[in-house]
């Protein structure tokens, strides 16, 4: 199997394009036309990881967290990166990180922990901006609904749980084709008039030119005409953290107990409880302290996150149980994601979650 197969997969889910600005996820090392003969999941890339994928004959290494974070300047093993990178290029095996923009899919890693904390009715906490555009697209009215099925398979038109969504409106297109032009309707050399819909949707930036294409191999004209500008609008379906209820109001330390019971941990942190009910719950796997004001404006009876500084807990301000319950607990589960996205498309393709814990934190 080449590797772009793997990187198309996990990226339909997860679109690099989503990955916040200082990430660095993706391809790290190796080539996107490598047989791949087997891939190893972790949640970080370790030396003991590498040599775990070694062992089995695979030869790549998918990851939550991307072993290079920061520039490199230099390959001489001073440090565990640098070590990394020199043993999976000696080993000939492919470093593959899937971060920020697995955190921020509405199917990504908020999503899975949200599914162990039998959550419903989920949204993003805090939706991103500036990822969307209108496309407008002008055809003949005898081609609306072809033009129309192109837009919509190729992925424009979705707008948070609805697909398929366009606005169209009727108008009179003109147009002269000069020597040497093919026109579909029309004379050379004479204004023409033709009755066309404009068709407008909406579509995530990174599609666009997918999409542009796709509409192109079933517009009837020589040259289509279409247009295509930003949006300040939200992207509900991208974002970080993620909120949803329980089934039913649970107290809190019912629901803590349950938290520690699905995390796996011997304790956790967490501000002074307020003696009522748990039924909204807010959560960021990793670290999600930025976000308390979000949990706080969506009502949210309690916010889990995997980092807090001391300060933070005073914003909880008697308004909502804020839980620190640990970077590696809270994203624990993005292992076992990734290779359910994979296993689903590939199912005899060799995959394996490591069985290494590189949770750099212990307990006592």
């Amino acid at each position: 199997m080449k590797l772009q197969q793997i990187k198309d997969v996990i990226e339909s889910i997860a679109p690099l394009q989503t990955q916040e600005s200082y990430d660095n996820s993706g391809l790290l090392v190796g080539n996107e036309n490598d047989e791949i003969t087997g891939a190893l999941i972790t949640l970080d890339i370790t030396e003991e990881v590498i040599e775990e994928a070694s062992a089995l004959g695979f030869n790549m290494i998918i990851s939550h967290h991307p072993p290079i974070f920061r520039p490199l300047k230099r390959l001489t093993g001073s440090n565990s990166t640098e070590r990394c990178v020199i043993m999976a290029i000696k080993k000939g095996i492919a470093l593959y990180a899937a971060h920020t923009n697995l955190d921020n899919s509405m199917k990504g890693v908020n999503a899975i922990l949200s599914e162990k904390l039998n959550l419903k009715n989920l949204s993003i906490l805090q939706p991103t901006q500036g990822m969307l555009r209108k496309l407008i697209i002008f055809t003949p009215q005898s081609h609306q609904e072809i033009v129309r099925t192109a837009l919509f398979k190729a992925g424009a038109g979705v707008i948070g749980a609805y697909d398929s969504c366009s606005f169209n409106s009727p108008g009179q297109g003109t147009f002269r084709a000069q020597e040497g032009c093919n026109p579909y309707v029309g004379e050379i050399g004479e204004l023409h008039t033709e009755p066309e819909v404009k068709i407008e949707t909406i579509l995530p930036a990174w599609i666009e030119n997918k999409v542009v294409k796709a509409v192109r191999e079933v517009h009837p004209y020589e040259e289509m005409a279409w247009d295509s500008y930003p949006l300040n609008n939200e992207f509900t379906r991208v974002g970080a953290g993620m909120v949803g209820t329980l089934l039913k109001p649970v107290d809190e330390i019912t629901f803590l107990t349950k938290l520690k019971e699905v995390l796996h941990v011997p304790f956790i942190k967490h501000s002074p409880l307020l003696n009522r009910k748990i039924n909204k719950v807010g959560l960021c796997g990793g670290s999600g302290n930025f976000l308390i004001p979000d949990a706080m404006a969506n009502h949210c009876d309690v916010y889990i996150t995997g980092e807090l500084k001391y300060h933070d807990y005073f914003t909880a301000d008697h308004k909502i149980v804020l839980v620190e319950a640990g970077h590696y607990e809270t994203e624990q589960f993005s292992k076992e994601l990734l290779y359910t996205i994979l296993k689903e498309k590939f199912t005899t393709f060799a995959l394996q979650i490591s069985g290494k814990n590189t949770n750099p934190v212990t307990y006592l």
